[in-house]
């Protein structure tokens, strides 16, 4: 029985492969005949409107395909160069601060040099500011060589400030523009007056001879005073104080007063130097003026001590 249904199946296949080798030599015949011809081009005519819409909506889809790549591409791209322009603009940031900082250092250098004392540079870590107190600290202290009354400069040479408090790492400097700030100023004609800290900012210098002619825009610096007993200036002489912006004057009066702007911008101070070596105020104890006996005449002889008439009670 199986045998039969294999034969039955085997002659079913050919008789189809018999039947399909027939009607491909009858097309492959007739393929070329004008009427076929004919069917085919207006078949293909026909087809073709439907053929273009395909291609179209074909390509759109690729396009759009192609469009979606794109901007997924542009936007991984522009999400990079983001980030690259942000890690640029941070590091510009970063050269520009250390430029600013190497330009401070090197005009505090310049004035260094250019100075007869021995200082200490110091950085700014911590600032005070009120309406009462105008204070900074500093990042170095007893241990590089710094003590309490120390006069402390800024760029240019302008004076700063003096320590009021010196710990081993550490001390704090009390601003020209502190209202407990007081510092014997002179302007260019030589008269002198009192500078004194405000809360504005603003100094004030007063006590200054009514006769004096002070012109606006006037420089005026550190006195530096040095008495005939030995006592001197706590500040050195010649440092910038400020610049004169206004001037008061009463004719009935025997002072007049003028206004500063600070030569140092101590509201923004960074660095700084710390004078170490400069002994200012009374002179050490040995060193200090003894009364003149009977037949002084106050000179200073060899190894001696030298005098002063004590005046009159």
């Amino acid at each position: 029985m199986g045998v039969l249904l294999a034969s039955h199946g085997a002659r079913r296949r050919t008789l189809l492969f018999a039947t399909l080798v027939a009607v491909t030599i009858i097309l492959m015949a007739f393929s070329n005949t004008p009427a076929l011809l004919d069917i085919q081009r207006g078949l293909n005519a026909a087809v073709r409107p439907v053929q273009g819409w395909l291609d179209d909506v074909a390509g759109g889809v690729a396009s759009a395909v192609g469009t979606l790549d794109e901007i997924d591409r542009l936007s991984a791209d522009n999400s990079r160069l983001r980030g690259d322009n942000e890690r640029l603009a941070a590091e510009n940031a970063r050269l520009e601060e250390i430029r600013r900082e190497n330009d401070l250092l090197a005009g505090l250098l310049e004035v260094r040099a250019g100075f007869e004392y021995a200082t200490v540079a110091v950085q700014v870590i911590a600032r005070e500011s009120s309406e009462f107190r105008q204070l900074v600290t500093v990042d170095k202290g007893t241990e590089d060589g710094i003590a309490d009354g120390d006069v402390v400069i800024a760029q240019g040479g302008s004076l700063a400030g003096r320590v009021v408090e010196a710990g081993p790492n550490f001390a704090k400097i009390l601003l020209i523009t502190d209202t407990g700030s007081t510092v014997i100023g002179q302007l260019p004609s030589a008269a002198t007056g009192e500078v004194r800290g405000q809360v504005n900012g603003v100094l004030v210098m007063g006590r200054i001879d009514a006769g004096e002619q002070v012109e606006l825009g006037s420089q005026v610096v550190t006195a530096g005073i040095e008495l005939a007993t030995g006592a001197r200036s706590p500040f050195p002489k010649g440092l910038l104080l400020g610049r004169v912006i206004d001037v008061q004057r009463d004719a009935n009066a025997i002072v007049q007063t003028a206004y500063l702007v600070p030569a140092a911008a101590v509201d923004r101070l960074e660095w700084a130097l710390v004078i170490t070596d400069y002994e200012g105020g009374l002179p050490p104890i040995e060193g200090q003026p003894q009364p003149c006996g009977p037949g002084d005449d106050g000179t200073i002889p060899n190894e001696e001590r030298p005098c002063m008439s004590l005046p009159p009670p």
